[in-house]
């Protein structure tokens, strides 16, 4: 893949790298990279270092370095929500995971996107900006590109959306450090000696013993959002790892509702959505009986 980038007047007679680095966000990995290639990077069609100086009007191009997949390719049903040549986004469903782990080797979502890259004629490496749990549902982004990963997790903004036990009338923030639970490998908890965790939370709606609440973090601790809520009273409905019920809903009610980045080629932010799971509803409405 090439990019291409016209240089501004506010860089004229300025380092190749300052510019890319500065102005076009390539990462400093990338241009070790494209350095290495020989013909990474040219001006004007010309091959040219990162060293020499530009001038306004010049165009950069930059040569992306072949991708390749270690992944194996499955044929597994996605829905994809949006897709360009720099990035792809995915409603996951509950019960995938995201990455191949132990116990998950071929039906996670980086080998249904293996198999789904194959049948289109492209080779890429699965760069997931965002890892959600095997049981929450939502927006996954994945970068296409080396150029793309990096401006995408910076710039990337989650929302999450729960059902929590009990009723949330007022919306709040829970500023807790997370630590690992003693004798476990896997469970968190609230507590000292823990990492700086904050989770601000926003009660959507209430009833039948629960509340749907929207979710914004400051931080991306394992587990937060279950860890935090659960702390405060309020477990997620599904979550018997952090004290909820399974009567309503045979997994944790998470769902990531929405990812807002800045696209790396329009530099303009962009939000991919997904839509609040319909079981969700039903829990908060007193129409969901679960039978476990």
């Amino acid at each position: 893949m090439r990019i291409k980038f016209t240089v501004p007047k506010e860089y004229d007679g300025k380092l190749v790298k300052e510019f890319l680095r500065r102005e076009c966000l390539v990462s400093a990995t990338l241009l070790t990279q494209l350095k290495k290639t020989g013909n990474g990077i040219t001006n004007n069609g010309v091959h040219t270092r990162s060293v020499d100086r530009i001038k306004t009007g010049d165009v950069i191009e930059i040569t992306l370095p072949e991708d390749k997949n270690e992944i194996k390719p499955v044929d597994l049903p996605i829905n994809i929500i949006y897709e360009d040549e720099y990035l792809i986004a995915v409603d996951k469903p509950p019960y995938m995971a995201v990455h191949p782990v132990h116990g998950h080797i071929d039906d996670t979502l980086a080998n249904a996107l293996a198999y789904y890259s194959m049948q289109k004629g492209e080779v890429w490496t699965f760069r997931a900006v965002n890892r959600i749990d095997r049981d929450t549902s939502g927006v996954v982004l994945i970068a296409k590109n080396m150029y793309s990963a990096p401006i995408l997790s910076s710039t990337a903004k989650k929302k999450y959306i729960a059902v929590c036990e009990g009723e949330i009338k007022h919306g709040g923030t829970a500023d807790q450090p997370i630590r690992l639970k003693e004798g476990h490998s896997i469970q968190r908890e609230t507590g000292e000696g823990g990492v700086n965790a904050v989770t601000h939370y926003y009660p959507i709606k209430y009833g039948n013993g629960h509340t749907l609440t929207e979710f914004e973090l400051e931080t991306g601790r394992t587990h937060q959002i279950r860890v935090h809520m659960s702390a405060i009273g309020h477990p997620l409905a599904g979550d018997d790892m952090y004290g909820g019920s399974l009567d309503k809903i045979g997994r944790q009610a998470l769902h990531c509702a929405s990812i807002t980045f800045v696209h790396p080629k329009t530099r303009k932010y962009m939000t991919i959505e997904s839509p609040v799971p319909k079981e969700f509803i039903e829990i908060i409405d007193g129409r969901c009986a679960y039978d476990t």
